[in-house]
């Protein structure tokens, strides 16, 4: 009991009422051959679809106080077809925290794209856990050394200040900001254990940077939502911004992420960022900005 609510009997009720909605037919599978005297799929077609025995399946929909692990919630789920919703309503009735399912990387869903660029004239960006930069607006694009002449595989914010030379400068107080963008991410990391793309990006830093290695090793682990941070832009100068950290609630992989200048002089600066006093032309080395 909790709070008043029996959660095992909640729990038993869910699972039948869930199981009761489906047919074979809702998951493309034949019939089984007795006639069905009870609305939906019978016990043993749920069992032989999570991959638990039919007592445990009996046993959780009488209430008989069994705990489920994540990962039998999780194949449950899939077996009842559950929505997103009914899914962490599952988990949170078994007092679990839910199996990851990380999207594979990729574009911003259309509807939050469209809620960075209407964010203008304040920089902003939507990311992913990974860091992978999913939508810029054109203020955010213009403070971040123009981020659309390079490849996309790039544009993700700790490839971009560990990895790439040209950004090296651009935080001015690099050391505390990548400590603190590692311990987001190994928060991520720890999380989302089954995210082969995350897993990836651990392996390309750890291996292409020191630095990255290095932090990484200290097991740090901090989940930043606002702050401050000084930067050098290479042809408006320095200028600070305050920046707010928002999840999206029908999407809680992504994060809005939106600069504010911290003083006047930085908003001259941003001013002359977004209305093209500060472009760029390729010069020198590869991938090195230049004033013109």
């Amino acid at each position: 009991m909790s709070g008043g609510l029996d959660l095992t009997h909640e729990l038993a009720v869910f699972l039948r009422t869930r199981r009761e909605r489906l047919t074979p037919e809702d998951l493309a599978r034949a019939p089984h051959g007795r006639p069905r005297r009870t609305p939906g799929l019978r016990r043993e077609e749920v069992a032989e679809l999570a991959g638990v025995s039919v007592d445990y399946v009996v046993r959780l929909e009488q209430g008989r106080g069994l705990r489920p692990s994540a990962e039998v919630l999780d194949a449950l789920a899939r077996a009842l077809r559950l929505s997103d919703d009914e899914r962490a309503y599952l988990f949170d009735l078994a007092r679990q925290r839910p199996v990851s399912r990380p999207p594979a990387p990729g574009r911003a869903p259309s509807p939050l794209a469209r809620l960075v660029h209407d964010l203008s004239p304040l920089p902003c960006m939507l990311v992913d856990h990974r860091f992978d930069i999913l939508a810029a607006n054109h203020e955010m694009h213009g403070l971040m050394l123009n981020l659309d002449r390079l490849p996309a595989d790039q544009h993700n914010t700790l490839r971009l200040c560990i990895l790439r030379p040209e950004y090296r400068d651009f935080w001015r107080d690099r050391e505390p900001v990548i400590r603190e963008c590692v311990a987001d991410l190994r928060a991520a990391w720890a999380a989302r254990p089954d995210d082969a793309y995350l897993e990836a990006l651990v392996a390309e830093l750890t291996s292409g940077s020191e630095e990255f290695a290095r932090l990484w090793a200290r097991h740090d682990v901090k989940v930043n939502g606002r702050g401050r941070k000084r930067l050098l832009h290479p042809v408006a100068g320095p200028l600070s911004v305050d920046y707010e950290v928002l999840n999206p609630l029908g999407d809680p992989d992504r994060r809005l992420v939106i600069y504010r200048a911290a003083d006047p002089a930085s908003q001259t600066v941003l001013d002359a960022i977004a209305d093209g006093t500060a472009t760029f032309v390729r010069s020198g080395a590869p991938g090195e900005p230049s004033p013109r």
